[in-house]
């Protein structure tokens, strides 16, 4: 059921004044194609979409929450929207984006000069806080180069590549728990696996992460990052839009999963715009007019063919949200 633009007039109404004072014009929108705001560049409107910008962002996002709980109005928490496909018809009641809420706090260590931390606001890019630790000579971080999306999303999903992953390096997360207390987590790495975090069975907001830096060259985390990005642009990462790997790795497969669909010959396999990049069988790609459904009935026909072929069932890394029924 979509939400009227006077109905959620009326919603944010209820919101105190002083909370409202803080959104800017152009941070809360009717109707915004969440194209926009995805690396598929697919997905239909959001009801409203909000985003809150610097310090505005916690008391706003507290409000927010706690009054579409208590009016049972759904809201979606929107990140880099890197890993993500929205149904054709969008979704429904408020989208809150954090991709207002940004900075850096870096924290030396007291006894030693050689290592330290750093603070993210989870709406942070994930190339600006690389670089951001690279002017500043710390280390830690280069292997996420290149990769789309914020750092919350990041945390959020335990982001993986070249094999390390952030729990490696996480040491610390602030959130919005179920009661909305602004609270700090120190989850061990047991907490985490493959592509896995604790936060994917909460109903949290990720508000921050301290991760591990140490110090190093400035030149040395450049050179490091600028092999990462190649690496990715090598791979044809960016060639067109997409979600990157689009199911996840399993050891148990004995192969990576790009692999086993290439050995199928599935690369180039299409429906509608949607297609399996000829030159990888883990990507799929936006050629320049594919809808949403198109994107989530490539995924599943893809599944399918492995499973019938080679009795194995893919799980999708790409996280389908919205209504995707005819």
């Amino acid at each position: 059921m979509s939400y009227s633009k006077a109905v959620l007039e009326a919603l944010i109404e209820r919101l105190p004044s002083e909370i409202t004072a803080l959104l800017a014009q152009d941070d809360l929108k009717y109707d915004e194609p969440l194209s926009t705001h995805t690396t598929f560049k697919v997905g239909g409107p959001a009801d409203l979409w909000i985003r809150p910008r610097g310090e505005a962002f916690p008391p706003i996002a507290v409000a927010l929450l706690d009054l579409a709980r208590t009016q049972g109005i759904p809201l979606f928490i929107l990140g880099g929207g890197a890993n993500l496909v929205v149904s054709d018809s969008g979704l429904r009641g408020i989208v809150l984006d954090t991709t207002g809420w940004t900075g850096c706090d870096f924290s030396p260590d007291e006894a030693t000069a050689a290592s330290g931390s750093v603070l993210i606001r989870a709406g942070t890019r994930v190339d600006d806080a690389l670089e951001a630790a690279a002017r500043e000579g710390w280390g830690g971080l280069e292997f996420l180069a290149g990769m789309p999306g914020t750092l919350g999303g990041a945390v959020w999903m335990n982001a993986r590549c070249f094999d390390r992953q952030v729990s490696d390096v996480l040491l610390e997360t602030e959130i919005l728990d179920e009661k909305l207390n602004r609270i700090s987590l120190f989850p061990g790495k047991g907490d985490f696996s493959y592509k896995k975090s604790p936060f994917q069975t909460r109903d949290v907001l990720i508000l921050a992460a301290r991760f591990r830096l140490q110090r190093r060259e400035k030149l040395e985390i450049q050179g490091d990052m600028e092999k990462h990005r190649r690496d990715r642009e090598e791979k044809g990462h960016y060639r067109f839009p997409s979600a990157g790997s689009a199911f996840k790795n399993n050891r148990d497969f004995g192969k990576p999963t790009g692999k086993i669909i290439d050995e199928l010959g599935l690369r180039g396999l299409s429906v509608g715009g949607a297609q399996i990049a000829p030159w990888h069988g883990n990507f799929i790609i936006n050629t320049g007019n594919a809808r949403a459904a198109d994107i989530r009935e490539l995924t599943s026909l893809t599944a399918e063919k492995v499973k019938a072929a080679l009795g194995i069932e893919l799980e999708p890394e790409i996280i389908f949200v919205g209504d995707f029924n005819p």
